[in-house]
């Protein structure tokens, strides 16, 4: 991914209790990767939360690095 995760994720402990979420929305990275999850599609995703597809793939990249143990809060 050539745009880091940082630019549009945040995590805001006023915004659904501090969960990341998209920034500017309130669409968080459990939605959006339970989604995925289940087998919805990219578009379909898109359409539904009004996101952008950069948006799934900053959700990836942070679950990405949440899992290998990078600092992401």
């Amino acid at each position: 991914m050539n745009q880091r995760w940082e630019s549009r994720i945040e995590l805001n402990p006023k915004i659904l209790g501090g969960k990341p979420v998209i920034r500017g929305t309130r669409i968080s990275m459990d939605l959006i990767l339970g989604s995925l999850a289940e087998g919805i599609s990219y578009d379909e995703i898109k359409s539904e939360y009004g996101i952008k597809q950069d948006d799934i793939r900053a959700a990836l990249a942070y679950a990405s690095a949440a899992l290998s143990g990078e600092e992401v809060a």
